[in-house]
């Protein structure tokens, strides 16, 4: 995919040895690419994770602390330790924990340590959405109708939202994962928002920043999946739907997605390429959209790092993206090229949660486990039978993808798969996905990031 002469290829130099700072799936499958390219791993571990897979694929593992994540996981100084005991020249984060954290990224860099990720410079940038959008607006990219920075007060946040015309979301600059949001659907409601989302906002993130932008009612989530180099060149590797979500989480992905024609893929894409080569990203990353029901779409947020979803990316365009962050991070260029869909690929989340107690978490032990196959079906995890899914992290047990020629035959495949698929001793989200392939609106395309909010599919 990034192709390199041979002059090139002997100016830099590929790593010896990548650390993971990092658990569960995302770091088993960063290990097997690292494998796969002769590149020695080492992974880290809280003691809750001594069992996990990730530490008995790695070359080596180092136990960085105790099972809360603030004592291992987010330790800068333990990983820092761990990565020079075991002379590992570069550190992967995956996604969540450490992967979006300037201050990790300048640290790793302070200790000649390569971070394969995103300059401490580019989190701050994109990470502080109010700048993001500032920075987007100035690039020529589409954004939504809203306050240009951080509000001052609740005062500015009224003003901002008559300009906006209601309803608007008011949202943390420095959130993520539905915290710190508020959506107001009049002016007398929006001191009392105002107050409750700065106030969550702090107590999540140490930040209560707040902006405003006007609220898109029932749009589509669409990310642009982009890859950058250090020359200031970007391409896009096209698009993903991420629709279906509850309480602003992920539970379905797709692509290419139902929604979009190759007008607007094309449109999109060169938007997010813009976005990208406006601040000169490095590495892999995606910009995020939300598309209204004329396909008119604004600039949402950009991610500086893999995402939980790239595989279904990696299907249908036939390439290692964890492969092409490691070669973006040693110095290779990018092609130039764009890439487009080739098949249909569905991700379907599967999460140690009760779907018929509100999606209550189920962490214990997976007492019998029977992983789906066959032709076209993907199964990233690291779970096995007799393995104890902990209570302190997030509860995703696998990801299970569908890959077929069209979107009807991937929608089956899952079916099938989610049917041959059986984790015992703990609940699952199976149940909940076995009826969304079943659902009649799903199955058409006609769904928007509202879609869950009017389906109960535990009475249909």
């Amino acid at each position: 995919m990034f192709g390199l002469g041979k002059s090139e290829k002997k100016k830099n130099q590929m790593f010896k040895k990548i650390l993971i700072a990092n658990r569960g799936e995302i770091a088993l499958r960063i290990i097997r690419t690292c494998k796969e390219m002769g590149i020695k791993t080492v992974a880290v571990y809280s003691t809750a994770d001594a069992e996990s897979l990730h530490v008995r694929f790695a070359d080596e593992a180092v136990c960085i602390g105790p099972a809360s994540s603030a004592e291992s996981y987010l330790k800068i100084p333990n990983i820092i330790a761990a990565c020079e005991i075991t002379n590992a020249d570069a550190i992967h984060p995956g996604y969540g924990f450490l992967s979006e954290n300037a201050k990790f990224s300048k640290i790793c860099e302070e200790h000649d340590i390569k971070f394969i990720g995103a300059s401490a410079e580019m989190i701050e940038g994109m990470g502080d959405k109010a700048n993001a959008k500032a920075t987007m607006i100035k690039a020529g990219v589409p954004c939504i109708p809203g306050s240009k920075g951080i509000l001052k007060d609740v005062a500015e946040a009224k003003k901002e939202a008559l300009k906006a015309k209601y309803p608007v979301m008011l949202k943390a600059t420095a959130g993520g994962g539905g915290k710190g949001m508020r959506l107001v659907w009049s002016e007398d409601k929006i001191e009392e928002a105002y107050d409750a989302a700065q106030a969550e906002a702090m107590i999540n993130f140490g930040n209560d920043g707040m902006y405003l932008e006007k609220f898109i009612e029932e749009p589509h989530h669409i990310e642009i999946q982009i890859a950058g180099d250090r020359f200031g060149k970007a391409c896009h590797l096209s698009e993903r739907d991420c629709s279906i979500q509850r309480r602003h989480q992920k539970l379905v992905e797709e692509t290419p997605s139902p929604f979009i024609d190759a007008k607007l893929r094309e449109k999109m894409g060169k938007s997010a390429i813009k976005a990208a080569e406006s601040i000169g990203y490095e590495g892999v990353g995606t910009v995020e959209f939300l598309v209204d029901k004329n396909h008119d779409f604004y600039f949402m947020e950009m991610n500086t790092r893999i995402q939980v979803e790239h595989t279904i990316t990696e299907e249908v365009v036939h390439h290692d993206l964890v492969k092409e962050q490691i070669k973006l991070a040693a110095g290779e260029p990018i092609s130039g090229k764009n890439y487009y869909p080739q098949m249909h690929a569905i991700e379907c989340r599967i999460n140690a949660e009760d779907p018929y107690a509100n999606f209550r978490p189920s962490p214990g032990k997976v007492t019998s486990y029977h992983a789906p196959g066959g032709h076209g079906i993907r199964l990233d995890t690291h779970v096995y039978a007799g393995y104890t899914i902990p209570p302190y992290y997030d509860s995703m047990v696998s990801k299970l993808i569908s890959v077929a020629q069209t979107r009807e035959e991937a929608i089956d495949k899952m079916q099938r798969a989610l049917d041959e698929y059986i984790i015992e001793g703990i609940k699952t989200t199976i149940p909940f996905h076995q009826k969304l392939m079943q659902n009649k609106e799903f199955r058409a395309g006609n769904f928007t990031t509202a879609f869950l909010d009017k389906w109960d599919f535990t009475k249909d």
